[in-house]
C-alpha cells in the first residue's frame, strides 16, 4: 500500500488545483510528451490507442450515414484562402505560413491548413457538374495547425488531430438535414461511447464558425463545472459556393449553387474523457472506448500454478472479445494496482493460490473499486455485465454532476451571484441581442454556450435588458 500512496501522491488533488491535476494525469498516465516546438505535443501510445478507438467508432458511424474518406493537401495557397472574406478573417490570427521551399522564396505564401473548407470548395467546383453528382459526402482524418497563444494538451494545441466532414447538396433542406444528422451522430457517440452527457444546441451569431450561416454544437460539463465544446456542425448555405463558383445543373437544366456543410470533432475528446471521469488516482476510462478493458494480475505469482492459471484466464477473456492484457512482471501487486488505476483500466482481475483452490477470482471496478468474487465458470457472464454497469454508472455520475451544477437565473444580478458562488451552467432567457451577450461576458464572466434544441420556457423577458425574450440559452465558463 505504501507504493500505491507514493504513486497517487504524484497527482495533485483536483480539489486543490484542477488544471494541475489535469496536467499531472496526462503526464503520469503516459499520454503525452512535450515537443521541442512550443504548443505541440507528442501523442504517446496510450493516448494514440484511445484516439484510434474514437476514430474507428466514429468512422464507422460516418460510413453508416453514407460518408466516404478522402485526403486533402496540408497546404492552402493564400489566394484560395482569401476567396471567402468572413472565413479568412476568422482564421487570420491563427494561420501559420510557409514562405520558402528549400532556399527559394515562394511566389505565393502557403497556409498550413487550419481547416479545409477552401480546399474542398475548389475540389467540388471541379468535380460536380450535374444534380446527378450530388450529394457529395466526404470526410477526412488529418491534423491541422492553429497558432494558439495559450495551449493545453488535447484541449488546445498548435497542431491537433481531428476529422472534418465537408458535404455539398442540391438543396438547402438536404444540407440542413445533414447538419443536424451529424450533430446527432456526435451526441450519440459522446453519450453512448464516452459516457458523457451533452447539450445539443445552436451557437449565437457571435460564436458561430467563420463563414457559416448557422453553427450547432454539443456542449459537455467537465467535473469542475466548466464547459467543453465537444463537436460542431455547420450549415454554410451557398455562401462558399458563390465565392468559389460551385455550380451545378439542376433537373430543369438551370444552373444552381450548391448548399454546403462541415462538421468536426478532435482529440479534445480525450481531454473531455479525462475531465469528465478522472479522479485523484488517475484516469477512469469508459469501457466502450478504453484501449484495455480488463487487466489480469496474478497475486503471489511466484507460487506454483498462479501464472499458468492467470494466463489461461487471460486467453479465455480475449476469446470473449474483451480487450485484455496480463501483467506477469516482477513488480508487486500493489504497484500494479496503482499503475492500472492510473491508466483507468475499467476492470482488474486478481487471481492467487487461494482463489485457484476455490475455483474463483476477484473482479475490481475502476470507478468505485467495488470487488466481486466470481467463479471461473461465470466469467463469460459477469465480465460483460460489469463492463456494462460501469459504462452506465459513469454516464449517470456525469449527468448527475451536470444536473447538480446547472442553475436558473432571471436577472443579471442573479447570474453574477451564481457565477461568483458556483461553478457550472446558468440557464436564462435571452432577447437575442449581441449587446446583452457581451454584457453577460463582461459582468458575469460567462460566455454563451448554446441555445439548446430542447427549449425551456423560463420567463418572458431577457434578464439583461428586460426586452421580450426569444430563446432559452445556456451560459458558462469554457475551456
Amino acid at each position: 500500500m505504501a507504493e500505491q500512496k507514493k504513486m497517487v501522491s504524484e497527482i495533485t488533488s483536483m480539489d486543490v488545483d484542477f488544471a494541475k491535476w489535469y496536467t499531472d494525469i496526462v503526464k503520469k498516465a503516459e499520454m503525452i510528451d512535450y515537443s521541442s516546438v512550443k504548443g505541440c505535443v507528442i501523442m504517446r501510445p496510450y493516448a494514440q490507442a484511445l484516439w484510434e478507438n474514437i476514430q474507428k467508432t466514429l468512422d464507422g458511424m460516418f460510413k453508416e450515414t453514407g460518408h466516404e474518406n478522402v485526403a486533402m493537401p496540408i497546404f492552402i495557397p493564400e489566394s484560395l484562402l482569401q476567396k471567402e472574406k468572413d472565413h479568412v478573417e476568422g482564421f487570420a490570427p491563427e494561420v501559420a505560413w510557409v514562405t520558402h521551399g528549400g532556399s527559394e522564396k515562394l511566389e505565393e505564401r502557403l497556409c498550413v491548413r487550419p481547416t479545409s473548407e477552401t480546399l474542398f470548395c475548389e475540389h467540388y467546383a471541379k468535380i460536380v457538374r450535374s444534380w446527378r453528382d450530388l450529394p457529395k459526402l466526404y470526410n477526412q482524418w488529418c491534423s491541422v495547425v492553429r497558432w494558439e497563444k495559450t495551449t493545453r494538451p488535447f484541449l488546445r494545441s498548435r497542431e491537433f488531430w481531428w476529422q472534418e466532414g465537408h458535404t455539398v447538396h442540391a438543396t438547402e433542406q438536404e444540407a440542413r438535414e445533414e447538419t443536424m444528422r451529424m450533430l446527432g451522430v456526435y451526441a450519440q457517440f459522446c453519450e453512448e461511447y464516452l459516457a458523457m452527457p451533452v447539450i445539443k444546441g445552436r451557437k449565437t451569431d457571435k460564436e458561430r464558425f467563420a463563414g457559416a450561416v448557422e453553427t450547432y454544437t454539443i456542449e459537455a460539463m467537465m467535473h469542475d463545472g466548466k464547459a467543453l465544446q465537444s463537436g460542431t456542425s455547420h450549415y454554410f448555405g451557398d455562401g462558399f459556393a458563390r465565392a468559389f463558383g460551385m455550380q451545378f445543373t439542376d433537373k430543369n437544366n438551370q444552373l444552381q449553387y450548391m448548399h454546403q456543410t462541415s462538421w468536426g470533432a478532435s482529440t479534445r475528446l480525450i481531454g473531455a474523457i479525462i475531465m469528465t471521469h478522472g479522479d485523484n488516482e488517475g484516469l477512469v476510462l469508459p469501457p466502450k472506448i478504453a484501449p484495455t478493458q480488463l487487466v489480469v494480475i496474478p497475486v503471489a505469482a511466484h507460487k506454483a500454478g498462479v501464472i499458468d492459471k492467470a494466463t489461461e484466464l487471460y486467453e479465455r477473456i480475449k476469446r470473449m472479445g474483451v480487450r485484455a492484457k496480463i501483467d506477469v512482471s516482477d513488480n508487486s501487486p500493489g504497484w500494479k494496482f496503482a499503475e492500472y488505476e492510473m491508466k483507468g483500466i475499467p476492470l482488474r482481475l486478481e487471481v492467487g493460490p487461494r482463489d485457484i483452490e476455490q475455483g474463483q477470482c476477484v473482479l475490481v471496478r475502476r470507478d468505485n473499486r467495488e470487488k466481486t468474487v466470481v467463479k471461473f465458470d461465470e466469467l463469460e457472464t459477469m465480465i460483460p455485465q460489469l463492463l456494462d454497469e460501469l459504462q452506465t454508472a459513469l454516464f449517470n455520475k456525469a449527468l448527475k454532476n451536470r444536473e447538480e451544477h446547472t442553475y436558473t437565473a432571471h436577472s443579471l444580478d442573479e447570474m453574477k451571484r451564481i457565477a461568483g458562488e458556483h461553478a457550472g451552467f446558468v440557464k436564462t432567457m435571452w432577447c437575442g441581442d449581441l449587446a446583452c451577450e457581451e454584457k453577460v461576458k463582461e459582468e458575469a464572466g460567462m460566455s454563451s454556450r448554446c441555445m439548446p434544441l430542447e427549449q425551456e420556457h423560463l420567463g418572458d423577458v431577457c434578464p439583461v435588458c428586460g426586452k421580450p425574450a426569444k430563446h432559452m440559452i445556456v451560459w458558462g465558463i469554457a475551456y
